[in-house]
């Protein structure tokens, strides 16, 4: 059925960032990045094609060098080749009228010596990720213990994302959102179950978020609250994560972005293998002022209910956005989305890429 007057059609805005409609583009990894970080043509063409969503948030994209976790063709923002990398980009999508912001990540203990000319990878604990493997083209790796992280080395892993910013900005993205999610670095300190460590980022709630917020604080340093968000995953078990207590952390998560009055709020509002559950999307509408982003499995239905509600702000999609680079239009026609095909995910050329059909 027809969505023409779906309330996901309706402009938005969030911080500084006035939207055509509630329909985001979710970051997804990729990999068409080349050997060194650098955003490529293919990657200008694939988000351009894109531009009709309300926002695109680029893929996780490195605050350092050195912290490869995707195959080592994720890409960076720490230098100047990338910088131009990415200048191609947001002018690909400003051209078709769109709004790109860029996704700041650290891959923490989800890095690989094998990526990282033999770096062991950083973490808040020394706990490796189990029951998974790397792909790398010597084939699958397991996860190696990280090192711990001193408290006089965070400094540099704030400062990285400062400067990631800066360069964000020069590159002419329209915003960026700190990667909080997914088991990466940032949500390493954030959860108990991966952080045991002691001293003023372990321990308790407000201790684990500091190096969160710390990062958070210095991007808006950058651009300003408005043009901020951040992204969490509190029940989500990608990369072997768990917390005692989810909700609890979303409160207090919710209620710090709050007070610094950041653009939105991106909830990732379920655990991909399902085996954590906690309502926590309630939780972050209850103590969280401003826009909220859900994401996870909303049809276009469910997220214009949700709209309707005042629940969300905007939906972010991401497994239909891989096969339908048309999705607003799509959605909108009520026409039927296209699939994707896994095995062309993380592959390094067009297809499954650039060449899915519009309507």
């Amino acid at each position: 059925m027809p969505h023409t007057d779906s309330a996901l059609f309706t402009p938005i805005t969030l911080g500084a960032l006035t939207l055509p409609n509630r329909i985001v583009m979710a970051p997804l990894t990729r990999c068409r990045a080349d050997a060194d970080h650098v955003p490529t043509a293919l990657m200008a063409e694939y988000y351009a094609q894109r531009a009709s969503a309300g926002a695109i948030i680029a893929e996780a994209t490195m605050v350092l060098d050195g912290h490869s976790a995707f195959a080592g063709r994720e890409p960076g923002i720490f230098s100047a080749a990338q910088l131009a990398g990415w200048k191609r980009v947001t002018d690909a999508v400003h051209a078709k009228g769109g709004c790109i912001l860029l996704q700041l990540w650290h891959g923490g203990r989800a890095c690989h010596p094998y990526f990282n000319r033999g770096a062991q990878p950083v973490a808040p604990s020394p706990i490796a990720i189990t029951g998974d493997e790397v792909h790398t083209p010597e084939g699958k790796k397991p996860y190696v213990v990280p090192r711990a992280l001193r408290d006089d080395e965070i400094p540099t892993i704030v400062a990285g994302f400062r400067a990631a910013a800066a360069n964000a900005k020069a590159a002419g993205f329209d915003g960026v959102e700190v990667h909080g999610a997914n088991g990466y670095l940032l949500d390493e300190f954030l959860r108990d179950g991966v952080n045991n460590r002691v001293g003023p980022y372990g321990g308790s709630l407000a201790n684990r978020a500091r190096l969160l917020l710390d990062v958070t604080d210095a991007v808006i340093d950058v651009w300003g609250a408005g043009r901020v968000g951040v992204r969490v995953s509190p029940v989500n078990s990608y990369n072997d994560m768990r917390d005692s207590d989810p909700v609890a952390l979303t409160i207090h998560v919710a209620r710090e972005l709050s007070a610094r009055r950041i653009a939105y709020l991106h909830m990732m509002r379920a655990d991909f293998f399902q085996q954590q559950k906690a309502d926590v999307m309630t939780a972050a509408r209850a103590h969280f002022d401003g826009a909220l982003v859900g994401n996870m499995g909303y049809s276009a239905d469910e997220a214009a209910a949700a709209v309707v509600s005042g629940a969300l702000q905007a939906v972010a999609f991401g497994h239909h956005y891989v096969s339908n680079p048309d999705l607003v239009e799509r959605i909108r026609a009520g026409a039927p989305l296209v699939e994707p095909d896994p095995r062309t995910f993380y592959s390094q050329d067009a297809k499954g890429y650039t060449d899915y059909p519009r309507m």
